[in-house]
């Protein structure tokens, strides 16, 4: 899992460098994917229950599995980019949101602290505790910040498959839930909105965005769980 966390790492940093006015969102699609296959790996998303692209480009008010296409990025906008790898069997799932060109503060501050939400979290994952800690870590830090977790989806556990138990929510109690135990591989996703937290699937069946129309970031780490803190596999 090492491996797939290390492609998606460098799928996603060049990513973040190719993201700029006038590009199209396909043709990051097909850098992903040359990344992927440069480094031994190849999409983990490509064809799961039927989904038409290696990775996720999601704009704006999208929250989360925006389908690349003919879309061209434009100065100020906010692009999430989803990758999954999968290397040797083992899957890594990894995300970041990134400004295209200058961004408003509103942006800014978003994107900001949905990556602080995602520390926040991560924090959490050390043996003994509760997943529970995790989730209310993540949703504390955000609210407390005045925006929004998204509760229609959540992070998951991961290893031979994408998704696997447990589900992570990205709000919760402290103290409930499973404990974690060293070895575990979790797969941390805050989804955060500048406004409210529900959302609506349109009509391509994949792509989730705001009820409200509001801005949606969101940052993924895949991180194991070590006797002392968690390990990030997705890191560079």
């Amino acid at each position: 899992m090492r491996a797939a966390g290390r492609i998606v790492a460098l799928t996603l940093e060049r990513l973040k460098k190719e993201a700029a006015p006038g590009v199209k969102t396909r043709d990051l699609d097909l850098v992903a994917a040359e990344e992927m296959a440069r480094h031994g790996g190849r999409s983990s998303f490509l064809g799961y229950r039927g989904y038409p692209a290696h990775i996720c480009a999601s704009l704006n008010q999208e929250v989360v599995h925006g389908i690349p296409g003919e879309r061209q990025l434009e100065e100020g906008d906010i692009l999430s980019l989803d990758v999954g790898v999968v290397y040797d069997g083992y899957q890594a799932d990894g995300a970041i949101t990134v400004g295209v060109g200058q961004v408003s503060p509103l942006a800014q501050r978003l994107l900001e602290i949905t990556q602080g939400a995602l520390e926040a979290g991560i924090a959490q994952c050390r043996r003994g505790k509760w997943l529970g800690d995790v989730s209310a870590a993540i949703q504390q830090y955000v609210e407390a910040r005045g925006f929004a977790v998204v509760r229609e989806y959540t992070g998951h556990g991961i290893g031979r498959d994408l998704h696997e138990e447990p589900q992570i929510p990205n709000f919760g109690v402290p103290g409930q839930g499973p404990r974690l135990r060293v070895g575990m591989t979790l797969a941390l996703e805050p989804m955060v909105t500048a406004g409210g937290w529900l959302t609506r699937v349109e009509a391509n069946g994949w792509t989730v965005v705001t009820q409200d129309g509001s801005l949606a970031a969101h940052f993924e780490h895949t991180v194991a769980i070590a006797p002392e803190a968690a390990e990030v596999l997705t890191a560079v």
